[in-house]
């Protein structure tokens, strides 16, 4: 868990002394290849869906969407709400948050925090209470959650899944919003990045590297992660990332 928690401290492990963003965008843009091919049929609906809610809404001809195209039309608004205080949060501290990618000592400490976090789902409402559909209140702190996890050493699927369980939300649909709600993060975060970078200070072949890699293993961890939270089995990451929380800490010392 925490793909750039584990990028500072490998990063530091190999001598670099600052840290290397631009590599982080690569590994997080392979991330977003691999949620675009195993999300790819909910994004065909989410699309179509609002497509044709949009059209009968400014007053086409055609039939009114049935139920389907309605709910897929509503999962992208909620993405945009959500994205909303990501956004605020990346424009507005973007700065400073990016120079906590400097301290390692943190990522021991926030790996620990992030542990704590996945414990939590042991308090989550179970599955025969709940139902909670996903209104604003739950998009807006859910992308709060979001801006917030670009703390290196914070999980962001984590941290927004956890989120979105402890509000109520199905197993399967806490873990499908917070992957689609990641890719305008992640686009929004490549722009930012790549305005003025320098790739020659990385080089072109550890970040085709790192994008492939990144993609490849994006697309297996999906699965197993898709797969442990549909069976409620988060917490299981929780001493993983409390053991290496201390072995970051003590290694830093």
């Amino acid at each position: 868990m925490s793909s750039s928690g584990h990028l500072v401290f490998f990063q530091n492990l190999l001598g670099f002394k600052e840290p290397e963003l631009l590599l982080d965008t690569a590994l997080h843009l392979g991330t977003l290849l691999a949620v675009f091919i195993y999300f790819r049929s909910d994004l065909r609906k989410m699309v179509s869906g609002t497509w044709a809610f949009t059209r009968w809404r400014i007053g086409s001809r055609r039939a009114e969407p049935g139920p389907e195209h309605e709910s897929h039309a509503k999962l992208t608004w909620w993405v945009i709400v959500g994205t909303v205080p990501t956004g605020l949060i990346g424009l507005f501290f973007r700065h400073p948050l990016e120079n906590l990618f400097g301290s390692v000592s943190l990522v021991g400490v926030m790996l620990l925090v992030t542990g704590g976090i996945l414990a939590l789902t042991r308090l989550a409402p179970g599955e025969s209470r709940r139902g909670r559909k996903l209104g604003y209140m739950a998009a807006l702190l859910i992308g709060t959650i979001q801006g917030l996890a670009i703390i290196p050493g914070i999980s962001r699927s984590g941290a927004t899944i956890v989120c979105g369980l402890l509000l109520g939300l199905e197993r399967e649909t806490a873990g499908r919003y917070s992957f689609l709600l990641s890719i305008p993060a992640i686009i929004g975060a490549l722009v930012l990045q790549l305005h003025g970078a320098d790739i020659s200070r990385v080089g072109a072949i550890p970040l085709l590297s790192g994008f492939a890699l990144s993609a490849l293993t994006g697309l297996l961890a999906l699965k197993v992660l898709m797969g442990m939270v549909r069976k409620g089995q988060l917490v299981y990451f929780a001493p993983y990332c409390w053991a290496l929380g201390l072995v970051v800490l003590l290694v830093t010392r």
